[in-house]
């Protein structure tokens, strides 16, 4: 019988609110070590994998080391650390004792992982713990069961704590479309606003999905500024056999600080940005002497709002072939004024790649559409220079629930064939689009289709105002009702305002009461 696994980690939310309601935890502080929790039984069955595999290839007294585990994707896990020992213990066990010995087991056989996993379980109920390994018991771990819930436990932790959780975590319906159109093969990849990792998850699954070793074709580097979303983001990497260069906590800020020195040096840049962000320094943006910093080559906006200060940092990032992909809302499609010079700026280099527009409800705690915006340093010296690929992928998506939903496996392999159609590289099949291309591209090129893809020139898009909208281009597909695009872009970006008014509500309310139980046990 197929494990429903929405189920099971709707089960491990509530068992986290357990510890919301029944200890001294914040939701913020419970978060990681039930996910680490997670992870033990992530780590155990992919350590199981490996070392089937690798037993046979060692004679007498020699054992595998760690790292030989790592280099196939696995951690080391000590007989200790083991989730079908500690499932096995007695009732009467100390879970919270034995949780933190497994937890030190595995630093010291992980060195990389110091600091990053929880030691506190001794502070936790023992019916809760014993209750979190039952749910997870069951489990079938390979393929992408660990990643499912992981995503859905990220996902309402996000919705139910953390308003804007979009900054925190990117769905993996959205990251794998992102790393399917940018083909990160090989080299040096940045996430600025990195939260959990899921980023360069998606792409290390990208290279060994194309028959490579991730460890040896990928650099991770990141920058994410919270303390614990730091730790939970290197206990993604390591379960998936990943280690990383992330840097950030206390004050370190993207907009001010740049611990990776990343002007001019990635091949790769991944991110979901915080949107719509306001009220950053531009005293800090500006050097010494008057000028604009050189990681904002195209400008500073003049309004109160960080998005094209995002964008700038992405282009600046690339090196002279490298490729970026990221999340925008949809109102830094169309804005005016000097966002509009800016964006002007971008596609007068030539680097803009393509432009897609995703549907509403694609993510947790946004329920607004937005678009993923990519660039290509490279194309800007190519024939496609002055070209921009737009899709319209509003139109596809698998309803999950009422509130959300996903791109299928195909789906997303369509609209990633559908660029490389364009590029001229070769299209893949793994996922089962064939179908859809044929119907599409029945001649095997690339053509314009209305109201999925056109290519549009740097006069069509001067034309347009210099906006960057997908429906602006594409138009509509035969039969399809047409709406008034115009306003359809006012009403999102009123949306997305009052959104962000909600969330800034939500927090100051959380601040308020967080004050006013301060100074009732003060």
């Amino acid at each position: 019988m197929a494990v429903d696994f929405q189920d099971v980690a709707k089960r491990l939310f509530k068992a986290a609110e357990t510890l919301w309601t029944n200890t001294g935890l914040r939701p913020d502080q419970y978060a990681q070590p039930v996910l680490a929790l997670i992870a033990l039984r992530q780590m155990e069955a992919k350590f199981l994998l490996v070392d089937a595999e690798l037993k046979p290839t060692f004679t007498g007294r020699l054992k595998p080391t760690p790292a030989a585990y790592q280099a196939r994707g696995a951690m080391f896990v000590p007989e200790v650390a083991r989730f079908s020992r500690l499932l096995a213990l007695p009732g009467n066990a100390n879970l919270g004792a034995e949780l933190t010995a497994a937890m030190d087991a595995i630093v010291d056989a992980n060195p990389e992982l110091a600091g990053v996993l929880p030691r506190g379980y001794a502070a936790l109920p023992n019916t809760v713990l014993a209750d979190l390994l039952r749910l997870l018991a069951p489990l079938d771990m390979e393929g992408d069961a660990y990643g499912l819930i992981f995503e859905y436990f990220m996902g309402e932790f996000a919705s139910a704590f953390m308003q804007k959780g979009g900054e925190y975590f990117t769905p993996a319906s959205i990251v794998k479309l992102i790393v399917e159109v940018i083909e990160p093969f090989h080299g040096a990849i940045l996430d600025p606003a990195c939260g959990s990792g899921g980023m360069f998850v998606h792409s290390a699954e990208f290279v060994r999905r194309h028959h490579k070793a991730p460890d040896k074709e990928l650099a991770i580097y990141g920058v994410e500024k919270m303390d614990d979303t730091i730790r939970l983001c290197r206990l993604n990497l390591a379960v998936h056999g990943l280690s990383g260069d992330i840097k950030g906590g206390g004050n370190t800020n993207s907009y001010y600080d740049d611990p990776h020195k990343l002007l001019g040096r990635f091949d790769f840049v991944m991110a979901n940005p915080p949107f719509n962000q306001s009220e950053v320094d531009r005293t800090r943006l500006v050097t010494a002497t008057g000028q604009v910093d050189p990681h904002y080559p195209l400008g500073l906006p003049t309004v109160n709002n960080a998005n094209t200060l995002w964008i700038n940092l992405f282009y600046a990032a690339l090196n002279e072939t490298g490729r970026a992909g990221f999340v925008m809302a949809n109102s830094a499609s169309d804005a005016g004024g000097s966002e509009r010079d800016i964006r002007r700026r971008l596609i007068e280099t030539g680097a803009v790649d393509c432009i897609i527009a995703v549907g509403p409800n694609m993510f947790y705690t946004v329920t607004l559409p937005v678009t993923l915006w990519f660039l290509d340093r490279g194309k800007a010296k190519g024939p496609r220079a002055d070209q921009v690929l737009f899709l319209d992928a509003r139109h596809l998506f698998r309803q999950v629930t009422r509130a959300h939903r996903v791109f299928d496996p195909d789906q997303t392999e369509f609209l990633a064939n559908i660029v490389r159609l364009w590029r001229g590289e070769s299209t893949e099949n793994v996922a089962g689009s064939a179908a859809r291309m044929a119907e599409a591209f029945p001649d095997g090129g690339y053509r314009d289709v209305p109201g999925l893809c056109r290519v549009a020139t740097r006069a069509d898009i001067a034309a347009q105002d210099w906006s960057l909208n997908p429906g602006r281009y594409v138009g509509v597909a035969p039969g399809e009702v047409v709406e008034d695009e115009e306003f359809r872009v006012k009403l999102e970006a009123l949306q997305e305002e009052l959104e962000g008014l909600n969330a800034e509500a939500v927090r100051l309310q959380t601040m308020i009461a967080e004050n006013v139980a301060e100074l009732l046990t003060a």
